[in-house]
């Protein structure tokens, strides 16, 4: 008979096998990514695995598609678009969203019970749904009042906003739900008001959850192709509207494109080592208490 600690260790080896398995899988198409930046575009169009190799038999890296890719398409554009946009739709989602989930999980008024099941509802209408719709409110809009709103800048930040404010609200609803209510009662006793109660006592302990959803809402702003190709223009193009430009405009530069790829994601990783921390512990705190 097999000891249980044989055991135990044996089904951890298999455990952390299939994992590193996955987490194979999951890594493979940003090496690749990264790999295939390095590449001449000749090397990509003929499917060579490796790099090519000069004539004295020396390993070529093609450290310029990187300064091609800036000099070739105008990617600073982008970015700076990127970061604009999401920048702003975290913070006007993450103010609302806060706010509204504070007061879903302490207060009772009427029609709350109703008003939460809207914003859970509106999660299940999927997002393709809206764009025509809403590509016909921004034409009729801007038609009735003077006021262009597809292709600037405000334009797609409300469209996100609105995206990305009833999830944000759900989820922080479960964070605040787990701050014990006494902490509260003790600071009203002590004469706070119930802003400052909010301000003093429940925002300072759902910082993390905060941190997390926040994060969230930049990812996949950061990401978002479909609305940002129909509601922007060349000015405020971002950069996954600004990628898939290189299909086409520019000779299919695949390589050009891979370069373009992996810088756009530099951001999202630094973002993510520098609060990974908050992000751990946000995911985690909201799970304990709906």
């Amino acid at each position: 008979m097999m000891p249980y600690y044989v055991k135990k260790r044996i089904t951890d080896i298999i455990i952390s096998i299939i994992m590193l398995m996955f987490l194979a899988l999951t890594l493979l198409p940003v090496g690749w990514m990264v790999f295939s930046s390095l590449k001449s575009s000749t090397d990509i169009a003929i499917g060579r695995v490796g790099l090519s190799r000069s004539i004295d038999g020396n390993v070529e890296v093609h450290w310029g598609n990187y300064v091609d890719m800036w000099k070739n398409v105008n990617f600073g554009l982008y970015l700076k678009n990127s970061l604009i946009i999401c920048g702003a739709t975290m913070l006007i989602a993450m103010v609302f969203s806060t706010l509204a989930a504070y007061a879903l999980s302490r207060f009772r008024f009427p029609g709350s019970d109703l008003f939460s099941n809207a914003i859970l509802a509106t999660q299940m209408i999927p997002a393709i749904m809206y764009l025509i719709p809403i590509y016909i409110m921004f034409v009729k809009f801007t038609l009735m009042s003077g006021i262009p709103v597809k292709g600037t800048y405000w334009g797609i930040i409300l469209i996100y906003s609105a995206f990305f404010i009833p999830f944000s609200i759900w989820i922080l609803r479960g964070f605040f739900a787990t701050i014990p209510k006494e902490l509260e009662e003790s600071a009203r006793i002590d004469g706070c008001s119930a802003f400052q109660v909010f301000w003093y006592i429940a925002l300072p302990l759902a910082i993390p959850g905060i941190i997390a959803t926040g994060i969230y809402i930049f990812l996949t702003a950061w990401d978002e192709l479909m609305f940002a190709w129909v509601l922007t223009n060349a000015d405020t193009m971002t950069i996954p509207v600004g990628i898939r430009l290189f299909v086409g405009n520019y000779q299919n530069r695949f390589d050009l494109m891979m370069a373009a790829a992996t810088v756009a994601t530099l951001p999202v990783v630094v973002l993510f080592f520098l609060l990974q921390r908050h992000i751990v512990h946000g995911l985690t705190a909201g799970a304990v208490k709906g």
